[in-house]
């Protein structure tokens, strides 16, 4: 991969990566510190990647590293404000659900479903093995479904 498509495919990506980072870096500065250091990590290593189409899962892996090094670093907790607003907007009583989930079954569920990503990309980019992304996205449903389920009838 040359460095102009490259550069193509990084921008075509650069509002999934901001949206990750929302969900893992509560202020607007770290966001922005972290996909930027992203895109210098990845550009500075783009030649480590062995196969092309893996680009998205190898990027937002940086970017999840590079927010986990920041939340450690910095040891802040995730606020409950709304999600930006994407293409699909989504309700707000969703977006707040999804952010008082835990960080283990909110990234499988915002990459799976917000994301587009499929199970075998997602467990790629988290790490973790198929299976377990699997029985996250499930758990996470669920605790969604119930988390809504209260939002709406007050149970």
């Amino acid at each position: 991969m040359n460095s102009q498509e490259f550069a193509c495919q990084i921008i075509a990506m650069t509002q999934t990566l901001y949206r990750v980072a929302y969900a893992q870096l509560p202020q607007k500065s770290d966001r922005e510190d972290a996909v930027q250091e992203t895109l210098r990590r990845a550009w500075e290593r783009r030649e480590q990647l062995k196969n092309p189409e893996y680009l998205q899962t190898w990027v937002i892996r940086i970017l999840l590293n590079v927010c986990h090094n920041i939340q450690k670093h910095n040891k802040r907790v995730l606020p409950r404000d709304d999600v930006p607003v994407t293409a699909q907007d989504h309700p707000p009583e969703l977006r707040d659900a999804l952010l008082a989930l835990e960080e283990k079954y909110r990234m499988p569920i915002l990459l799976h479903y917000i994301e587009g990503y499929s199970v075998i990309q997602t467990a790629a980019m988290l790490r973790l093995p198929q299976g377990t992304v699997k029985t996250r996205l499930r758990i996470g449903r669920e605790k969604l479904k119930v988390m809504l389920r209260e939002e709406v009838f007050g149970a």
